[in-house]
């Protein structure tokens, strides 16, 4: 997979998760991000780092954009949430606009 196919999400403790550009644009937070005219860095390079997403957090937000393009393209199938996860995720879900 080409560099400029994936985006670097990286969490509050600087764990790095390199995931398909298309996923990733599932959050209209990362989409704005990464296509916003002028040199953001983001843009730039291709990735974003959320310094409040635990990494636990994001690895959850990683897999369910990848469930998201799944389910999208029709594909039903569940998506397990740990309770002990649900007001963190709740709380990023909403940041990311996902």
């Amino acid at each position: 997979m080409r560099k400029e196919d994936t985006v670097k999400l990286i969490s509050a403790e600087g764990f790095e998760f390199v995931i398909d550009k298309k996923a990733a644009m599932v959050s209209q937070t990362i989409r704005n991000m990464l296509t916003s005219p002028g040199s953001f860095a983001e843009t730039e390079h291709g990735e974003v780092t959320f310094p409040e997403i635990s990494t636990t957090i994001l690895e959850k937000i990683c897999q369910y954009f990848y469930w998201s393009l799944q389910y999208a393209s029709g594909k039903e199938t569940e998506f397990h949430i740990e309770p002990e996860l649900t007001l963190e995720l709740m709380m990023a879900a909403n940041y990311l606009h996902t």
